[in-house]
């Protein structure tokens, strides 16, 4: 959410902004929020004014009454409950101008980087840089389903009776792969000095409008019927959430957490659920790295979030990509976002893999995160990036270290987390 200090004295440029990212039907939003923010304000001012007429009138009441001048005290109180009456009016109008002052504010888009490629949407997404080697074998990679069920590692059939499309069991080695990268990741990312976090899987409403956008919430969250809970999409919602409504003295600033949950997505839009596959589904595991730091910082760490995933994978030997996303493929609270993609040996193709975003203090103005400094306080940035999420990253995983022979070879960072094993065999 922009502060609306900035978008009356830069109206064009929120305009522009508008603009850039093809979103233009929202271009009359940024007048009305500057006429609601004009009318709060005139509101407000009058109400201030009318509440110091009434303690200066109410003072002169037992005066009055003192000297027995009981009939000027009467018309004194009648004065008294008039500014009362229009009080009341105008505080009830300042939450009504709020109200719709909040509503507006919260689907205008944040000020993107001037780095960010202008783009509709992710065909126009921008690469970077490579990261290992690509290689397509000369043998035939089977369908990630296929090389699970070659392991008899899944059973997508089951699931389907139980829960529907979008959901699976896994078993045997396959699963104790899916938790053995998880458990990697988890130790990767302590020993890079994050502190690690299970977090809480549902979170309230006000929690929910303060870590995403509206568009992002309909098409990803679950709610709990009779209750103000939702079930998390990903860990970085209460992460980013533990924060709300507080002030973080500098000395204890950045803050570096990486945290483990489920979650749990609608998955609505164009691509849908797949009848047969792990790649969109309604739940899965992941490790996510969040920081919340001062406002200069955010730029530097930024990079170091998106390195430590490309890292994670390379240790693995997985050739991933990085991508910087353009300005259509934004959610409204980015300020860049880059996402990393894993090699497909298969499709001979990259796929998005962990997604790293910059938000600025977007999240912070919404959640009341605030930074105690020597002259005042002042918001918080705000990051979040995937480590890992499987069982997506097992598509990866399996297809880039699958041999001729149908086994799967076990990098080192995994063989203690897989009993010593540096092959899964069928």
């Amino acid at each position: 959410m922009l502060d609306i200090k900035f978008m009356r004295e830069n109206p064009d440029i929120v305009k522009e902004n508008i603009k850039k990212k093809f979103q233009d039907a929202k271009l009359p939003l940024v007048d009305e929020a500057i006429e609601l923010d004009r009318k709060f304000r005139e509101s407000k001012s009058r109400a201030d004014s009318l509440r110091a007429d009434r303690n200066r009138i109410s003072k002169e009441i037992g005066g009055l009454m003192a000297k027995g001048m009981r009939d000027e005290a009467e018309k004194v109180k009648a004065k008294v409950a008039e500014i009362a009456a229009e009080l009341k009016e105008l505080e009830e109008k300042e939450v009504e101008l709020a109200a719709e002052l909040k509503k507006r504010m919260q689907v205008i888009p944040n000020i993107i980087a001037d780095t960010v490629p202008i783009g509709k949407d992710d065909s126009e997404n921008v690469e970077l840089e490579r990261f290992g080697e690509p290689v397509v074998p000369d043998y035939e990679i089977p369908y990630h389903v296929d090389i699970m069920e070659s392991f008899n590692g899944i059973d997508l059939d089951a699931a389907r009776k139980t829960s529907g499309n979008g959901f699976y069991y896994l078993r045997g080695d396959i699963a104790r792969l899916h938790s053995a990268i998880l458990s990697y990741a988890r130790d990767f990312m302590i020993d890079r000095g994050f502190t690690y976090y299970v977090p809480p899987f549902m979170i309230r409403s006000e929690v929910v409008t303060g870590v995403m956008s509206f568009a992002e919430m309909e098409n990803m969250m679950y709610k709990i019927e009779g209750e103000d809970l939702y079930l998390i999409g990903t860990s970085e919602h209460s992460m980013i959430g533990k924060f709300i409504d507080t002030i973080l003295p500098e000395s204890e600033l950045p803050q570096t957490l990486t945290s483990y949950s489920p979650c749990f997505r609608k998955e609505v839009g164009a691509h849908g659920i797949e009848e047969r596959g792990v790649y969109r589904i309604h739940q899965f595991e992941k490790q996510e790295m969040i920081v919340v730091c001062k406002p200069e910082e955010s730029d530097k760490w930024y990079d170091v979030l998106w390195n430590n995933t490309v890292d994670f994978f390379r240790s693995l030997d997985i050739p991933v990509r990085t991508l910087e996303c353009c300005s259509g493929d934004l959610a409204d609270l980015k300020v860049k976002s880059l996402d990393v993609e894993a090699w497909s040996p298969r499709q001979q193709k990259y796929f998005e893999v962990g997604s790293c975003s910059n938000l600025g203090d977007a999240q912070a103005r919404r959640l009341g995160i605030r930074i105690k400094g020597e002259n005042g306080n002042y918001f918080a940035h705000t990051l979040n990036n995937t480590v890992v999420a499987p069982p997506r990253m097992l598509i990866a995983f399996l297809e880039n270290n699958l041999n001729a022979d149908g086994t799967v070879n076990i990098p080192e960072p995994l063989r203690m987390y897989m009993g010593g094993k540096d092959k899964i065999t069928k």
